[in-house]
């Protein structure tokens, strides 16, 4: 079993467990229904730990957090 250190998922979900139970739980539910990997990881391995190690990498990012990722860079260019 993989483990992802709690204090590098929270920044991508907001700082908030419960923002990020529910990616992680959406991503899990989109890999079991089309299995398109994000990351290389065993077959064995559940696809919860598959999702949490996606939103460690950044590759799966909350909408609301890319946003306000995309405004705060916007508002530096500016």
């Amino acid at each position: 079993m993989g483990y992802q250190p709690l204090e590098e998922l929270l920044p991508r979900a907001g700082y908030s467990i419960f923002r990020l139970v529910r990616l992680a739980s959406k991503r899990a539910l989109e890999l079991s229904e089309n299995g398109a990997k994000l990351v290389s990881a065993p077959t064995e391995q559940k696809l919860t730990t598959t999702a949490l190690e996606e939103i460690r990498q950044g590759k799966v990012v909350e909408k609301s957090v890319a946003d306000a990722t995309e405004a705060a860079a916007g508002k530096k260019s500016k």
